[in-house]
């Protein structure tokens, strides 16, 4: 069963029908969800909330760049990862002037009850995701609780030196296009990144264990 199934329950229903299947699907599936689009504006926060994001680009969580009209293209695979979890990837490339990525994997936490979001290469940070349903029929994701995982070493990470994000992702049917909105803002500092875009789903088959090498993630953290 999808992971976002599971977490809205019969609010899954709700949702817009091109947004149901984009959710829908799971690894039994054999399907990918490849959004190809533009991010109409990228946009950072005050100077002094650089540092933070050009930190971020070391494990491709977040990055300094703004711009209009930025290509990007978005990957998501649902497969079972080498701890038998469902998950599903989210992987966007935007060609900026210099072309960055934002890698994020997500599961269904039985143990945390709600979706949990791995973010970057190395999946150092997991964060908690609260999902809901917009009135547009669009789906919402909110961050909360995040915690710091490397090797032996885990803690809840300080929100003083990290954001919460807001994401809304639903269908336009009078442009017959999906839309993305991300904002991150961080309680002491303010605004931190964020970008609004448009784009175009294809649905690529994929055979079991097949997922392309630069979608998986380097690292696995098995902790929640």
């Amino acid at each position: 069963m999808s992971i976002y199934k599971r977490a809205l329950g019969s609010d899954f229903s709700r949702l817009h029908p091109k947004i149901q299947a984009r959710f829908g699907f799971c690894h039994r599936d054999g399907l990918a969800s490849i959004g190809t689009g533009v991010m109409e504006e990228i946009w950072h926060g005050a100077p002094y909330t650089l540092p933070f994001l050009y930190i971020g680009t070391w494990r491709r969580i977040m990055f300094p760049e703004q711009g209009r009209d930025v290509p990007f293209t978005i990957e998501n695979y649902a497969y079972r990862d080498s701890f038998e979890r469902e998950t599903v990837s989210w992987v966007r490339t935007f060609q900026t002037n210099k072309r960055r990525r934002f890698d994020a994997y997500m599961i269904y936490s039985e143990q945390r009850g709600c979706i949990v979001d791995y973010l970057g290469t190395h999946q150092h940070l997991a964060v908690d995701i609260d999902i809901s349903v917009e009135s547009n029929g669009g789906l919402r994701f909110r961050s909360g609780a995040q915690r710091f995982y490397e090797r032996g070493i885990g803690f809840d990470f300080p929100m003083l030196f990290s954001g919460v994000a807001d994401v809304c992702e639903w269908y336009d049917d009078r442009q017959q296009c999906f839309r993305i909105n991300v904002s991150a803002t961080n309680r002491f500092w303010g605004k931190l990144f964020g970008y609004t875009g448009r784009f175009h789903v294809e649905w690529k088959p994929v055979s079991p264990g097949a997922v392309p090498p630069h979608i998986l993630p380097r690292r696995t953290e098995p902790r929640e």
